[in-house]
């Protein structure tokens, strides 16, 4: 175009020396116009066609990144109900059973000769455990106490309850000026994505110690949880349900979730949710 512009100038200013006439200059002006004003509908028309395919490109991607919450959105629910329901389950049917259970030991035990006492009452002592063991494992399952009791009150619980299934240690630290969550359900989340890794150091890690650390920052709120288990290869796992779980429910409240391990060096869980 430069060059074209260029010819045509040299061209008026040979005619000019030519003493051409005012009509040859004028239709050089013109074509000169012409070819200006084609110039910029087309440059127009170029810019206005990339900014509407990118603008059908970015709602395309906003529709799918939509499409991908509501998704995992709605299979957290169903998951949330489902382990409600379980929890029910467990308090209600299971419970009562070891509740009659218990007692019908309670009255038999005084009866029974010294010989088998001490094995009735280890019976017994078992039973009472196993009734504490799934009132607390109820309890863990129901949304609906996690949202009464808190989300480090829950913490605390299940790693109480990592402990009466023999681990160490299990522990739980907490930094900073404590801040309020976004969301009060949003502490069920991060605390079902803590349950998932604690589940995987008791079936996979053959682990003897986790601990958790919780640290308030202005700005978010940090989750880091370790355990001393065998470890595993990241990249080998990446695509398992449980990872793959866990790092959706973390984008569901726009939080960040990252996982380090290397076989014999145990596994460490970040998460990091930012406030507001």
């Amino acid at each position: 175009m430069y060059i074209f512009i260029h010819f045509i100038w040299v061209l008026v200013f040979t005619q000019e020396n030519q003493a051409i006439n005012k009509e040859q200059i004028a239709l050089i002006a013109y074509v000169i116009f012409a070819v200006l004003l084609l110039s910029v509908m087309v440059i127009l028309f170029f810019v206005t066609f990339q900014k509407r395919k990118n603008k059908l490109l970015l709602d395309k991607i906003e529709q799918q990144k939509r499409y991908d919450e509501e998704i995992s959105r709605t299979q957290t629910e169903i998951q949330e109900q489902t382990l409600k329901h379980l929890g029910w389950e467990l308090h209600d049917n299971i419970g009562q059973l070891l509740v009659f259970a218990n007692m019908q030991l309670n009255a038999i035990v005084p009866k029974l000769p010294d010989p088998i006492k001490n094995r009735a009452e280890e019976a017994t002592d078992s039973v009472k455990k196993s009734l504490a063991e799934v009132r607390s494992l109820s309890k863990s399952l129901n949304n609906d106490v996690l949202l009464n009791i808190g989300f480090e009150e829950s913490i605390t619980n299940e790693l109480n309850r990592l402990k009466r299934m023999s681990f160490e240690s299990a522990t739980l630290s907490v930094n900073g000026d404590r801040h309020e969550l976004n969301d009060p359900k949003h502490g069920i989340i991060l605390f079902r994505i803590l349950q998932e890794f604690f589940s995987n150091s008791v079936k996979y890690s053959e682990a003897t110690t986790i601990d958790v650390t919780l640290e308030y920052t202005p700005e978010a709120l940090i989750i880091t949880a370790t355990d001393n288990g065998i470890g595993f290869e990241v990249s080998s796992a990446e695509k398992g349900s449980g990872l793959i779980n866990m790092k959706s429910r973390a984008e569901l409240i726009n939080g960040t979730f990252n996982i380090n391990s290397q076989p014999n060096q145990g596994v460490t869980l970040k998460i990091k949710y930012p406030f507001d």
